[in-house]
């Protein structure tokens, strides 16, 4: 389908003003949209594959720039920057908020009642678990039986798959952090798969909606149990965070996972929150009170050791640990009704970072504090990447690939799936135990048919194939253990912490970020000791490096308390440059000949991007990007319109260099009202001026106008239309999903 915009919205537009011609047409593509979950299917009226100005003669031969037409509609009028308009923020009438914290290696949930906001209640204790481990959120693990059909998640999964008999396992399908493939995924679409630990596929969807719906049923028939009124599902806001890093593709998926597990609908789809996992820990940190921190620069031990192993902790730390593992008793939190005492410390201005260091990516955004309102501005958008605790795990399985080849453990894995993860595990619980300075070996058990295994497959016994390794920082206990030096340990931590601490110096190196006061370490990985060390050591004399008590916990509490007041985030940076191809006169000297196309007579520049918004820039809390675009053919029952995205700010056309596709905008049209009979007030008013320079085909009369807004201040792109005809509004969805 194709459609004609109208008139540009003036007014202010990105910060950043070089590159990219300014108008208001947009490149369209006749198809309906795939997997729409947004709205309602509209069935295409209009079979005309053809894509032409009102009036224009369809008979005229394309030029040679036809061939790449994916820019068919050219601006009625020159378009100035987009004006940004301020939407109100209409407060939602929910009982409950429930958040559920999807992380990579561990999930959960928490909740808060809007009447009692200070108590965040978290989940239940798990059933399992690991010695040691406290147990507040469980690991993010699937298990599907061999027809596909839900058996259970987190513990009880992981459980169920080690008591299978390893040759009845190999039918089972076994999903472990299998988050990291949707951050991964370079065109992730509704049909993208993730695979299980035999090696069988199953669409991603299906996945996520499993876990996400086994969340629903426990965290509802918790939430209804403390309620003390009956809740209809319309009364509670769900939460689901994601990394920041995630592109809008990603974040449509986790939502579109959370329509197919029946945690909201389509219809409702203001009853589903998308947090951004560092953002999330930023609001709870400004609840802080100074007992609930640790501050790295004022403590020079880390995990009770000092560089040569000989001086524990002081009793302060002590007294916070204890009072940490008192609290984790409780399942309910108290936060401060304000800021807590952390946050008195700063005034307006000051700058911090959050850095979410979690099982697969490490999340970072630079805050300023608002005062007196407490409100936060993000100064850099977000950045990081994958350098979460897996990338641990992936250099021990490099270690192993190494001592007894790739192609054994590969085989192993693939015949032996259940002992794998038992060796995974008992990594796992060894990793958390590592510390900078720790004077003895880390012993990791080897599953005995992980030895009987070898011996079969190789002939001879793993202490052998350790010795002509010539490994020497891993030894051989007589106990059937693998036991890990310091040096080895320092190995296998090392690329990935590196690569956290190169990341944040680069950041805060950036003229936006320069000043920084506080570096808040948050996430799973934030526990552990290397990581607080190297972070100690290259970043402490810049900021204050502060870790809160329940590090793990944070992401969780504070997307509770987004859920209860979306709007303490004001100001964000939008990630990437977002626009549409459009037409514009073609200029001699300025537009290349490659891109002159002619139509009807006139000659168009073709592959123009006209941005709707710069990599970088600031755009508040409720502000919106207008455009008005009217149906190129009478009859005309839906638009769609083609989005492209950029991580550069000074993109002139769609075929330059990193420019994508990324999404569609569709608006579908209600039936026209019966126009007024000639003559008649006002009958020729709406279009009035609208048709200059289309010819006299294109009659002011017959203009439709209809009026859109794209929101990118919140954390999820969204769009609003507006029929100006008939003032009703007009159905509207976008869609990353289906490229």
């Amino acid at each position: 389908m194709s459609c004609t915009p109208l008139v540009s919205q003036g007014g202010r537009g990105p910060d950043r003003t070089r590159g990219g011609e300014r108008s208001e047409s947009l490149g369209l593509k006749k198809e309906t949209l795939a997997p729409a979950k947004m709205t309602e299917e509209v069935s295409q009226t209009d079979s005309d594959n053809s894509l032409q100005l009102p009036g224009e003669d369809a008979s005229v031969p394309p030029s040679p720039a036809m061939a790449r037409n994916d820019c068919s509609i050219a601006p009625l009028t020159p378009s100035p920057s987009p004006r940004v308009e301020v939407r109100p923020r209409m407060a939602c009438p929910f009982k409950v908020v429930v958040a559920i914290d999807f992380g990579t290696t561990s999930s959960g949930y928490a909740f808060s009642f809007t009447q009692d906001p200070e108590a965040i209640h978290m989940m239940k204790r798990w059933e399992g678990g690991d010695p040691g481990v406290a147990n507040q959120k469980s690991p993010t693990c699937l298990l599907l039986t061999p027809e596909l059909r839900f058996h259970s998640f987190g513990f009880s999964a992981r459980d169920s798959f080690h008591d299978l008999d390893p040759d009845e396992a190999q039918h089972w399908l076994y999903f472990d952090k299998f988050k990291m493939k949707i951050h991964s995924a370079i065109n992730l679409t509704m049909e993208t798969d993730l695979e299980a630990v035999n090696g069988r596929q199953v669409r991603a969807i299906e996945v996520f909606g499993h876990a996400l719906r086994f969340f629903r049923e426990h965290a509802l028939k918790e939430v209804k149990e403390q309620a003390s009124s009956v809740l209809e599902s319309e009364d509670v806001r769900w939460v689901i965070t994601v990394p920041a890093v995630w592109r809008q593709p990603a974040k449509q998926f986790m939502r579109e996972a959370a329509y197919l597990a029946g945690l909201v609908s389509p219809e409702h789809a203001e009853q589903l929150l998308i947090a951004l996992e560092p953002e999330a820990a930023s609001i709870y940190c400004r609840k802080l009170r100074l007992h609930q921190v640790i501050d790295l620069s004022l403590r020079p031990i880390t995990n009770g050791f000092d560089p040569d192993g000989s001086r524990p902790f002081d009793s302060s730390f002590r007294q916070a640990r204890e009072q940490l593992r008192r609290s984790r008793h409780s399942r309910t939190f108290m936060v401060e009704s304000g800021t807590g005492e952390l946050w008195s410390e700063m005034q307006t201005g000051d700058k911090y970072i959050v850095a979410d260091c979690g099982g697969g990516t490490v999340d970072l955004t630079v805050h300023q504090i608002e005062q007196p309102q407490g409100t936060l501005k993000e100064l850099y958008k977000a950045s990081g990447g994958p350098y979460g605790s897996v990338g641990v795990d992936l250099a021990f399985e490099a270690m192993l690939c190494q001592i007894f080849g790739e192609a054994f453990i590969q085989s192993f894995k693939a015949r032996r799936p259940a002992a794998w993860v038992d060796l995974t595990i008992a990594f796992e619980s060894r990793k958390r135990s590592a510390a900078p300075g720790r004077p003895n070996a880390l012993n990791v058990s080897l599953p005995f048919s992980f030895m009987d295994f070898y011996k079969t497959q190789r002939g001879h016994s793993v202490e052998a194939a350790l010795r002509r390794s010539n490994m020497n920082i891993v030894k051989w206990s007589s106990q059937g253990m693998l036991r890990l030096t310091q040096e080895a340990m320092n190995e296998l931590f090392q690329p990935t912490v590196s690569g956290i601490v190169r990341h944040i110096e680069e950041l805060i190196a950036k003229p936006e970020v320069r000043g920084v006061r506080f570096l808040f370490l948050v996430g799973g990985f934030a526990e552990s000791p290397m990581l607080q060390r190297a972070a100690q050591n290259a970043l402490g004399r810049v900021c204050r490096i502060i870790v809160p008590q329940d590090v793990g916990l944070t992401i969780l509490k504070g997307a509770v308390l987004f859920g209860l007041d979306p709007t303490v985030v004001r100001v964000r940076r939008c990630p990437l440059s977002y626009g549409v191809g459009v037409l514009n006169r073609f200029v001699d000297g300025r537009h290349p000949r490659h891109k002159l196309l002619v139509k009807d007579g006139r000659e168009w520049c073709t592959d123009v991007l006209d941005r709707f918004v710069a990599v970088d820039q600031s755009v508040a809390l409720g502000e919106v990007v207008g455009r008005s675009y009217t149906p190129a053919r009478a009859g005309q029952r839906k638009i769609i319109i083609n989005i492209y995205c950029s991580a550069a700010d000074d993109v002139t056309y769609i075929s330059d260099a990193g420019v994508r596709k990324c999404g569609t905008i569709t608006l579908d049209l209600p039936e026209a009202p019966a126009p007024p009979p000639p003559g008649a007030a006002g009958g020729a008013v709406a279009g009035a001026g609208l048709g200059a320079g289309l010819g006299a085909g294109a009659a002011a009369a017959e203009r439709r106008e209809i009026r859109a807004t794209m929101q990118f201040g919140d954390t999820e792109i969204k769009v609003t239309a507006v029929d100006v005809m008939s003032s009703r509004s007009v159905r509207a969805s976008i869609d990353f999903l289906s490229n």
